[in-house]
């Protein structure tokens, strides 16, 4: 796992303490606001802006029973190790939705990453831009992202005009994300919701195959 940097220009509003307040036992989510944190709880943390964050890109099934959620790098190579596999567990399954929340941590060309793969979004090219820059093996560099995206068929002239045009909204989505890593007491890259348990680290596809199952299991409980 890539260990989190605080990133320039976003400030944690919460501490690891503060967000188990929001966990049920030891790693369960739950939506029960917190009156000290006021509305930035209600922003950021509930379960809803959690799992279903409208500004947030998601995969798999959009109907699917559990939720995947990811907290990931371009930069991070675990995160690029682990990518294919849960993609094939996500296909596998059939019934899990993926959300994929940029967070990054590992210095300004991270940022860069996420911001142009966010901004491919307005041209519905996320997925395509995500996949471009999750799947390499070498450290990513500004030139290098923009010869991948080009070649995933992303129109650059547009890509380069909306990241202007949408940078705050952009960058609000990357604060909420960062927000809510922080506050699940999240490390580093890559960390995970699995239905309403709280993953931080990698897992391999079987056992990701087992926490699928424990959150279906848990939401049947309920």
């Amino acid at each position: 796992m890539k260990r989190s940097n605080n990133p320039a220009g976003i400030s944690p509003m919460h501490t690891r303490r503060q967000a188990l307040g929001l966990l049920s036992g030891a790693a369960l989510l739950s939506a029960t606001p917190r009156p000290a944190f006021a509305q930035r709880v209600d922003d950021v943390l509930n379960e809803a802006m959690v799992l279903r964050d409208p500004d947030v890109p998601a995969t798999g099934n959009p109907d699917g029973d559990v939720n995947i959620v990811e907290w990931f790098d371009y930069n991070c190579p675990y995160c690029r190790k682990i990518a294919p596999e849960i993609q094939q567990v996500v296909q596998d399954d059939g019934k899990v939705r993926l959300v994929l929340k940029d967070w990054p941590i590992l210095g300004e060309v991270s940022k860069f990453a996420a911001r142009m793969a966010l901004a491919a979004k307005y041209q519905d090219k996320y997925m395509a831009a995500h996949e471009a820059m999750i799947g390499v093996s070498s450290k990513l560099t500004e030139p290098r992202i923009r010869e991948l995206l080009d070649g995933a068929g992303i129109d650059m002239d547009r890509l380069n005009r909306d990241a202007t045009a949408n940078a705050k909204a952009i960058d609000k989505i990357l604060a909420r994300n960062h927000d809510q890593a922080v506050a699940f007491g999240f490390k580093g890259t890559p960390s995970f919701i699995v239905g309403k348990f709280r993953v931080p680290g990698i897992l391999t596809m079987a056992q990701f195959e087992m926490v699928i199952a424990d959150a279906r299991k848990a939401k049947k409980a309920n």
